[in-house]
C-alpha cells in the first residue's frame, strides 16, 4: 500500500427494500444474571410462556420417559425405547442438580429431586422389563 493512496477493500451495500421486515439474526447474548432468572415474573409479551428451571427440568425429564419407551415419541407416534440416552438425560438433571446448588429456590429443588427419584425407579423398572442388567444412571 502506498501512502496516501485510499485503501482496496470490499463494499457493502443494503440491498434489502425498506419496507421488508429485518429478518431475525441469532445472537450469543450472555444469559441474564442469575437474580434476573429465578425472579418470578409476567411473561415478557402476549402467548409467551413464562421460562423457568422447572420448565427445563420437566422438558428433560419428558424426554427421558420418552426414551425409556413408557409413552411415544409426540413426533411419530412410535415407541423407540433407549435406555442410554435415558441414562445420559437423568444424569444431565443430576449435573444441572449439583450444578445450581444453592441457587434454586425451594419449589424448584423440590421438583428436581422428585423427577430424578422418579425417572431412576422408571430407569430400574425399564431396564429390568428388558432383560438389561440392572445398572441404575450415574448421579
Amino acid at each position: 500500500m502506498i501512502p496516501g493512496e485510499p485503501e482496496e477493500g470490499f463494499k457493502v451495500t443494503d440491498r434489502r427494500r425498506r419496507d421488508e421486515p429485518e429478518p431475525a439474526r441469532p445472537t450469543t447474548a450472555a444469559p441474564p444474571p442469575p437474580a434476573a432468572q429465578a425472579a418470578p415474573g409476567p411473561p415478557e409479551g402476549p402467548g409467551e410462556e413464562e421460562r423457568s428451571l422447572v420448565g427445563l427440568f420437566m422438558m428433560l425429564a419428558s424426554s427421558a420417559v420418552v426414551a425409556l419407551g413408557e409413552v411415544p415419541d409426540p413426533v411419530t407416534g412410535q415407541r423407540h425405547p433407549d435406555p442410554g440416552q435415558a441414562a445420559e438425560l437423568i444424569d444431565l438433571l443430576a449435573l444441572l442438580r449439583e450444578k445450581t446448588e444453592g441457587r434454586r429456590s425451594p419449589e424448584e429443588s423440590q421438583a428436581l429431586e422428585e423427577l430424578i427419584y422418579d425417572l431412576q425407579v422408571r430407569y430400574v423398572s425399564a431396564t429390568r422389563r428388558a432383560g438389561a442388567p440392572p445398572g441404575p444412571p450415574r448421579s
